[in-house]
């Protein structure tokens, strides 16, 4: 009797590694960071039951209001442009990349190294490369004659968080083109040949037969570059510090997360606010957990079979 229940469920002893470490290191951590939310906090001295106390802090008290609907704002215009880059640029060449010309496998192979670098090494690169005294970026610029284009790019308000979302995007880049490219070639070609017969335009056939087809792949790639541009931390910290300088104009929900609970030395800021840095991360899994959810459910109403 034991044996068989034992063959019937032998799936279990293979799931419980991996079920252990995701509730060790996900459901745990996320449990814990709601009860931390509902306390009030001395240092790292749990102190008495706050309830609701410490979200109300940080979404209608000062400083926290503005820091948190700031660093809010900053992360949906990470998110959209982030999207828009990488769904525009990232399609168009998974087009080109499907024809498989001349030098393919080399281009295959380049556009997908940036995404293999850790994010850490990303920004060190970058952060030597746009640096405005000898700095490679402005260096080429000079070099091409476009000496009046060259600026702080992370040192005034104005550029600071568009670079960052720049090099975001070209770290990120190459996981869209690899996701499109398999989604294009998982079309049926008869689909592309009967909108070819029936008079149908290079343009129109990918408006109408292969646009359509590409929506799942669309989806999940909105779904995923929200959860990750949500979650971005190590960019902005590397490159502006966790105040995400200047003057908070790079501040995302992570670096405002981080500085709340353990200071940041730039500017000499009080660490020890766990509770209202786990309120924090509350608001952000609720963000992306609804955001998430409705996004499948909309993939889900629109599924395309051909």
């Amino acid at each position: 009797m034991v044996r068989r229940w034992m063959e019937r469920h032998a799936y279990i002893f293979f799931l419980l590694p991996g079920l252990v470490l995701y509730g060790v290191f996900m459901v745990y951590p996320l449990a814990s960071s709601l009860g931390y939310s509902l306390f009030h906090w001395d240092g790292l001295i749990r102190g008495p039951f706050a309830g609701l106390e410490n979200f109300k802090t940080v979404l209608t008290r000062s400083p926290y209001q503005a820091r948190f609907w700031g660093a809010l704002s900053h992360n949906v215009l990470f998110f959209v442009t982030t999207f828009a880059i990488q769904t525009t640029l990232g399609l168009a060449l998974a087009v080109l990349f499907r024809k498989k010309w001349r030098g393919f496998g080399f281009f295959q192979t380049v556009y997908f190294i940036p995404y293999t670098l850790s994010m850490v090494v990303v920004g060190f690169l970058w952060l030597l490369l746009l640096n405005p005294t000898w700095g490679a970026f402005n260096q080429f610029l000079r070099l091409i004659g476009l000496g009046s284009w060259v600026q702080p790019w992370l040192g005034q308000t104005e550029t600071a968080l568009w670079t960052i979302i720049l090099v975001n995007a070209w770290r990120w880049l190459g996981f869209p083109i690899l996701v499109f490219l398999a989604g294009l070639q998982g079309i049926p070609e008869e689909l592309h040949e009967a909108a070819t017969v029936d008079g149908a335009t290079g343009w129109q056939t990918f408006r109408h037969v292969t646009l359509p087809l590409l929506a799942p792949v669309i989806g999940m790639m909105t779904i995923l570059t929200f959860i990750w541009d949500f979650n971005a931390f190590e960019l902005v910290f590397i490159m502006q510090g966790s105040s995400g300088n200047p003057y908070y104009s790079t501040d995302l929900l992570g670096t405002l997360f981080y500085r709340t609970a353990f200071g940041d030395s730039t500017t000499g800021g009080e660490p020890g606010q766990i509770g209202i840095a786990s309120a924090i991360a509350v608001l952000m899994l609720i963000i992306i957990g609804a955001v998430s959810i409705l996004g499948v459910r909309q993939m889900q109403k629109r599924q395309v079979e051909y």
